[in-house]
């Protein structure tokens, strides 16, 4: 069964996950035609592979450099069962075995784009949601801590700030209403984690709704191929514009079936500029629920063919905008703000677009003695409520507060002895060091990586040395460690115990301290 999900996350573990997609590519295997006439009309030059090609890489250049890979850590789960004694001899070994297994953090990667020269990047907002560390990587490979500036869940939209100390390459935001079916496009991001990816196709259908969709997501549609890792990235139209943010896949697999979904530029934009503003995304509000007009209701109440509305199934309330203005259930709004509604949505679309505290003229249809009047009522528009928005104090510059300081312990980690009991259920035996009970999600230390791209120290593991320098016990652990400052290498020699097997292997962990 095909599933429409969000698929960002290439190493999600207990984090939601998303993504979006692309398109497949077409060629007409001929030259320039120049232009093709049909009655009278003139159509587009269509391009040879060649040009095609050439177009792409020009737009890959030009845009990548503001395309960023986000790397975001939550905080490690069953925090309070780590925070506990290690046993002695008389506790019970299993059950300390159990909690003593590697518990990383949750972690999710996603993609983003720089939106101004500042720092400004938009992504999702299930990239970042509950994390505690984000970590942005430029083109040039320069990484920075993130301050989550603000999310709108409604859109899956969230914005994050970074500091580079000087101006940053930006993408430009393109006109998503002009976007047609049959457009080549361009998404670009890091599915998998594989950062500078490039992929193609065309825009397959827009204002497309997926049934997982909030009545504020009307998507492009495109067919180019868009994985997990690739969320939050620019879908790029062939005039190097940003027309969507990757957002969502529909996939038998978990992975690209060719048909995945972009929030268009228009909303994305428009969030963007009004969590920079407020911290959070202020939309109208009338108060009613809705249904759509649809031919059957046409042909009853005896509305001409091209004729549609939003039916009030319900006013919330007589303090809300609408109930204020006498709205009642069974009213059918015809135009809004001196434009027509089409369905139920697109009444919602317009409400929630309209900036909240606005007086607006609405227009609608009420049964009395069996024949549709039409009236016209004005209310001032209520906000509507998301508490899921966020808002973060910042300055007049709409500069965000630093993000949380990094844990004072050493590395921000927790150590306690070994012991006879830990070494015998451990297969530790004659060997000594420190064992590691947690890693604090916020310390630089929690993101660092093997060689092979495997973590790090992970909970359980035994410190044995550091910098060649054996720590068998506390007091000499915290004086090498205290004797380190920021920018010094470090190698560490671990052990870590594998339960399946019952063996340990080495690790060598190397980081500079920061």
């Amino acid at each position: 069964m095909t599933e429409i999900r969000k698929q960002s996350t290439g190493a999600r573990r207990g984090f939601s996950a998303a993504a979006a997609l692309i398109i497949g590519l077409f060629f007409t295997g001929q030259t320039a035609i120049g232009q093709i006439r049909a009655e009278g009309e003139t159509a587009p030059a269509v391009l040879s592979p060649a040009a095609l090609s050439d177009a792409f890489a020009d737009i890959a250049k030009r845009v990548e450099p503001s395309v960023v890979s986000i790397d975001a850590r939550g905080r490690t789960p069953d925090a309070a069962a780590r925070n506990r004694t290690v046993p002695g001899d008389s506790d019970d070994l299993s059950e300390f075995l159990r909690r003593q297994l590697p518990r990383r953090a949750p972690s999710a990667v996603g993609s983003g784009f720089i939106v101004d020269k500042r720092g400004f990047i938009i992504t999702n907002a299930h990239v970042v949601e509950n994390a505690v560390r984000i970590t942005v990587r430029l083109e040039s490979g320069e990484e920075y801590i993130a301050n989550l500036v603000g999310e709108d869940s409604d859109t899956d939209i969230a914005v994050l700030k970074i500091d580079a100390g000087r101006e940053l390459p930006v993408a430009r935001f393109g006109d998503s209403n002009a976007s047609r079916v049959g457009e080549w496009v361009l998404a670009i991001g890091s599915p998998f984690g594989l950062s500078r990816t490039v992929t193609a196709g065309i825009i397959s259908q827009t204002n497309r709704e997926t049934p997982y969709a909030t009545p504020f997501q009307r998507f492009i549609q495109t067919d180019a191929a868009i994985n997990r890792g690739n969320s939050g990235g620019p879908l790029v139209n062939l005039r190097g514009e940003v027309i969507g943010v990757n957002s969502q896949i529909a996939t038998t697999t978990g992975d690209s079936n060719g048909v995945g979904f972009a929030l268009p530029s228009f909303d994305a934009e428009n969030v963007y500029k009004q969590i920079v503003q407020f911290g959070k995304v202020r939309r109208g509000f009338l108060g009613v629920l809705l249904d759509s007009v649809q031919a059957e209701y046409a042909k009853v109440y005896g509305l001409d063919n091209d004729q549609r509305g939003a039916i009030i199934t319900d006013v919330r309330g007589e303090v809300g905008p609408a109930g204020k203005a006498g709205l009642e259930a069974g009213d059918v709004i015809v135009e809004f703000d001196g434009r027509s509604i089409i369905s139920a949505q697109d009444l919602i679309s317009k409400v929630a677009g309209t900036e909240p505290g606005r007086k607006v003229d609405v227009t609608y249809l009420r049964e009395v003695d069996n024949r549709l009047e039409r009236r016209t009522t004005s209310m001032a528009l209520g906000e509507r409520g998301d508490q899921n928005a966020r808002r973060t104090e910042r300055d007049s510059d709409a500069r965000p507060s630093p993000p949380k300081p990094v844990d004072t312990r050493p590395f921000g980690l927790t150590v306690a002895m070994i012991t006879p009991a830990i070494a015998s259920t451990y297969n530790l035996e004659g060997q000594k060091g420190m064992i590691v009970r947690s890693i604090n999600p916020d310390s630089f230390l929690a993101d660092v990586k093997l060689s092979n791209g495997n973590d790090g120290l992970g909970e359980g593991d035994l410190i044995m040395r550091i910098n060649r320098q054996a720590v068998p016990d506390e007091a000499t652990f915290n004086k090498v460690v205290r004797g380190l400052k920021k920018g010094d290498p470090v190698v560490m020699h671990v052990l870590s115990f594998f339960p399946s097997s019952r063996s340990t292997q080495l690790k060598i962990v190397q980081f500079t301290v920061q």
